[in-house]
Order: C-alpha cells, then sequence, then structure tokens
C-alpha cells in the first residue's frame, strides 16, 4: 500500500487507570512534552470551557469527573500519536471498555499508594481478553507509598500478568530524585517543575561509574545497585515481541505532576509500540495497509446543545485511507453517507480534515445515522467484532409521568441508548422500561436529558436485580422451558436479544445449575457468532 509509512507512523493507544491515580495528569504532561501544549493546565481549563456550554455539562462540572472519552493528537519524533484518555469513574467504565476496542495499545497508571485497585482488575481483563499491549506507569512516587518490589509483585499476581521494569525509582517520597532509565542505561535528575520541562539527563557509563555517587550520594547510589542486580535476576530481559503479544507489561516509575519519568515512557513507547493493526470482521480479518477503506464507531457524544442537537460519532480507521467529500458504505443501514466536515482533534482543537489514516480517530458529525460498533467501508459488506455490551449493576425502571408525551420518551430513550450511555431491556407485559447502569450518575444524566432535550416528564425508580444475564440455549425447546419457568424474571435488549435478570447471586447460580442446557451470558459479545 502506498501509505504505508503514513501507518507505520501513528500510534494510537489508551490511557486506564482507578480514579485519582494521576490518568488526566499524566495524559497532560506527554501533552506537554509532546509540544502539543505549552504549559500544564491549558486541558482543565479548555475543559473547564466547555462545561459551559450546557446545563448537562454544568453536571459533569459540579461532580469534578470527565463522563467521555477525550481524543488527543499531537507529532512527536516523527510519530502522530493519538492519545484516547478514557473516563477513570466506575460509573462510565463501560465507555472506557468500549474505547479499549479502538486503541492498539494501552498505557495502565497506578498509583504507588494504593496499588492495583478494583477498577483497574477490571480494565485489565479486557487488555487480556483481546492481548492488547500494555504498558505500566506507576504514578506519584514523590509520596510516601508501597515499595517498588512489592508493587511488581501485587501487579503480577493480581492482574495475571508479567511485568519487566524498564526504569527504577531513586528513592520514595521526600527521598524521590529521579529515575534510572534500564532500558536506555541513563540516569535522568529533575527539578518539580509542575508546569515546564526541565530535565538533566545523564549518560552513566556503567553502574560502576562514581560520577554517579557524586550525582545522587553514596548511600542512594548503593541501594540503586543492589536493587537493579535483583531486577536483572528476578525479571526475564525484555523482549519487544513479548510485550506485543501481550504476554509482557513494561514498567516504569515516575511523578507526572512533577515531570519525573513522563520522558523515558514517552519515548521508550514510541519506540516499542505497535504502529495500527488488523481487527476482525464477522467475516474476515482486516489488516491496515489494504487499500480499501474500513472503519467502525466506538463512541457517540451528543452536543447537549438543544438548539444544536448534533452528535459526534467518533471513528477508528482501521485499513485504507479516509477522505472528505467521498462516499462511503454504512453496512448496518446498507446505504452510503458523504461525510463534509470530518474532523479531527489536535490537542484539544478540532479542525476539520481532508484525509486520514489507519490509527486515527476521525469525528463525524451525526444526525442519527450511527450507533455504537457501526461500520463503514468502501463497499465491502462485513461488521467489526468486538464492541461488546456488558452485564449493568444498577437497574431502575424507567416510569412516564405524562402520557401526552409518551412519544418523546420513547424517542429519548432509545436515542441515548444508542449513544452507549446505559442498557434498556424492555419486559412483558405492559412494556415495561428497566434501564441498566454501571454506576448511578448515568440514571442522573438519563434523566436531566429525557427532560431537557426531548421534553419527556419521567422518573426512575430503582427496582432490585444482581445480574442482567443474555441467554442462549442449542436446545430450542430447553430455552422455551426455562422462558416460561422465569417468565416474571424474563425480558429483552434493545435488539431482541432474550435477557434474565436475576434478582439475587443465589437465584442466578441455582438457575445455573438447574437449567444445564441454558448459557448466561454476562457480556454480548456472543452476539457476533449468533448473527453468522
Amino acid at each position: 500500500m502506498r501509505d504505508q509509512v503514513q501507518i507505520e507512523k501513528r500510534r494510537t493507544f489508551g490511557i486506564i487507570s482507578h480514579p485519582d491515580a494521576g490518568k488526566t495528569t499524566l495524559t497532560e504532561k506527554l501533552l506537554l512534552f509532546g509540544g502539543a501544549i505549552q504549559t500544564a493546565g491549558a486541558v482543565k481549563n479548555n475543559k473547564i470551557k466547555k462545561t459551559a456550554t450546557s446545563d448537562f455539562m454544568e453536571i459533569e462540572k459540579q461532580r469534578g469527573i470527565s463522563v467521555a472519552t477525550s481524543v488527543m493528537a499531537f507529532q512527536y519524533k516523527n510519530k502522530q500519536i493519538n492519545i484516547l484518555d478514557t473516563p477513570g469513574h466506575k460509573d462510565f467504565a463501560e465507555d472506557t471498555f468500549r474505547t479499549l476496542t479502538a486503541v492498539d495499545s494501552v498505557i495502565l497508571v497506578i498509583d504507588c499508594a494504593n496499588g492495583v485497585e478494583e477498577q483497574t482488575k477490571r480494565l485489565m481483563e479486557v487488555c487480556r481478553m483481546r492481548k492488547t499491549p500494555v504498558i505500566v506507569f506507576i504514578n506519584k512516587m514523590d509520596r510516601d507509598g508501597k515499595e517498588a518490589f512489592d508493587l511488581l509483585d501485587e501487579l503480577e499476581q493480581t492482574l495475571a500478568i508479567k511485568v519487566r521494569p524498564l526504569t527504577w525509582p531513586i528513592g520514595m517520597g521526600d527521598r524521590f530524585q529521579g529515575v534510572y532509565n534500564i532500558y536506555q542505561q541513563s540516569l535522568n535528575l529533575f527539578s518539580a517543575n509542575k508546569t515546564k520541562i526541565e530535565s538533566k539527563v545523564l549518560e552513566i557509563a556503567s553502574l560502576d561509574d562514581q560520577e554517579l555517587d557524586a550525582y545522587i550520594g553514596d548511600k542512594a547510589a548503593n541501594e540503586l545497585r543492589e536493587e537493579l542486580e535483583i531486577v536483572e535476576n528476578v525479571y526475564d530481559p525484555f523482549q519487544r515481541s513479548d510485550y506485543l503479544s501481550g504476554d509482557i507489561a513494561p514498567v516504569f516509575f515516575g511523578s507526572a505532576v512533577n515531570n519525573f519519568g513522563v520522558q523515558e515512557l514517552l519515548d521508550t513507547f514510541c519506540e516499542i509500540s505497535p504502529s495500527p493493526i488488523g481487527r476482525d470482521t464477522d467475516v474476515r480479518r482486516v489488516e491496515p495497509n489494504e487499500e480499501g477503506f474500513s472503519g467502525f464507531v466506538f463512541k457517540i457524544h451528543a452536543n447537549l446543545d438543544p438548539k444544536h442537537r448534533d452528535r459526534i460519532a467518533f471513528l477508528r480507521v482501521v485499513s485504507g485511507k479516509f477522505e472528505r467529500n467521498t462516499f462511503y458504505y454504512h453496512v448496518r443501514l446498507d446505504k452510503k453517507l458523504k461525510f463534509s466536515n470530518p474532523t479531527s482533534f489536535l490537542a484539544q482543537d478540532k479542525s476539520i480534515i481532508d484525509e486520514a489514516y489507519p490509527g486515527d480517530v476521525v469525528g463525524l458529525y451525526d444526525t442519527g445515522n450511527f450507533k455504537i460498533g457501526d461500520t463503514l467501508s468502501s463497499g465491502e459488506k462485513f461488521s467489526y467484532k468486538g464492541i461488546p455490551s456488558f452485564s449493568p449493576e444498577i437497574f431502575q425502571e424507567l416510569e412516564n409521568l405524562d402520557p401526552m408525551k409518551s412519544k418523546q420518551l420513547e424517542k429519548g430513550i432509545r436515542q441515548l441508548i444508542d449513544e452507549g450511555v446505559a442498557q434498556l431491556f424492555i419486559q412483558q407485559p405492559g412494556n415495561r422500561k428497566i434501564v441498566g447502569t454501571v454506576g448511578q450518575l448515568q440514571f442522573e444524566v438519563i434523566n436531566y436529558r429525557l427532560i431537557h432535550e426531548y421534553g419527556a416528564n419521567c422518573r426512575f425508580v430503582h427496582r432490585n436485580f444482581f445480574k442482567a444475564c443474555w441467554v442462549t440455549s442449542e436446545k430450542p425447546d430447553k430455552l422455551i422451558a426455562f422462558q416460561r419457568a422465569k417468565s416474571n424474571s424474563m425480558a429483552s435488549d434493545k435488539d431482541g436479544y432474550l435477557i434474565f435478570l436475576a434478582e439475587t447471586p443465589f437465584l442466578l447460580s441455582m438457575a445455573e445449575q438447574d437449567y444445564p442446557d441454558i448459557t448466561f451470558h454476562q457480556t454480548s459479545e456472543f452476539m457476533l457468532s449468533a448473527k453468522k
């Protein structure tokens, strides 16, 4: 393919973490080192400006969290870096899960004091499932926390992945002096400047070099030598192939807020991380260097301004070249669409683009044509796999308080579900609407938008369900018998698939035990094979 050079330049990755581990700070410092912003604080300031555009965004501002995946791109060392900064708050975990389908690798941020937390485990399960290459950045080393070796042990035992440190911290907390770059064999000492880059990179011929003692002191130098000897004896040598296959996670230490360890991370990432990789469809695997264009929608974000109800669909380019004002085939709708103002995201600024390559994320202004998971192509009919829905954790019934607004409510909830903000289950008789989410905050968002954007007066009432499972069986008669026996707990999702709403873990366990011919799915991945 003539655009192979452009493909090789792309690096598209997501940044994931438990809330408050420092993910947004690290994202900002990567932009700072990459020259996309000039001083720290620019990203947050821009977010504040954006939150003033609508009342709903005011909710986001008051909560002090991001509910949307941010897309940022910049040039660094002849590479096109595409960062997808995901929500850290657990209420929006499903948005993060979907974003992971659009990246080729991941940087996982860990707080050195808290170690591996619950949200981190769930995110890593998705990465392991997809064999996504992961780099770990252990943050906040300028604060007291767990010892480095204890953190590495915790990562391996809790996340079930082998690790290999490529940098090593010199001290911790008040004693933190910087990092030794094992990969490049250099010593990086930084001043604690939170807004500008001030680094002192020192080439060390060997760890026995007495200049090391002069730079960091005899005691710290001896500790560093002993710890690095243990590293070399305990951990296997780093092999890029092991990282690319998802079998080993390189580990970096630092303090994002003080610029410690960020450049080592960025430089090594550019060197070892994968260029855009192919994706599986329901027909075949598509590789980036194919001539024909294709891509999939992994997120839809609404403007939320009642006067301008346009939406932006985030499309990951998988193969070929996307070109402005060119007709492309929308597989689900079986029709061709043309886009006159496709958008790219350079740092925090949106700009109209004429073309995009595999690995790039393109914003497409949408009037309602797209759903999460939709595929665009040059004409070939296939759909990309692996954008699942997960079983929700909180369930509430949507009640209509104004029968005259039933059509508005129906339209509103269907469109919001298409955006991926929640899942909808319909129970009969009565066409009862059960909405499932992974967090309480999503119900506030949905309720506000239904009232203010669609004029549907409604409320949510808590329903006591533990888990929603998609149910299938290779024996139709067994499935019919199960439906009859559990009629009060059955529902269907927005696509018509059968759902079992279990009220307690015990009742789910009993159903699995009593009906061995029924398969209980906790993600919608099974639909892909069912459609083939």
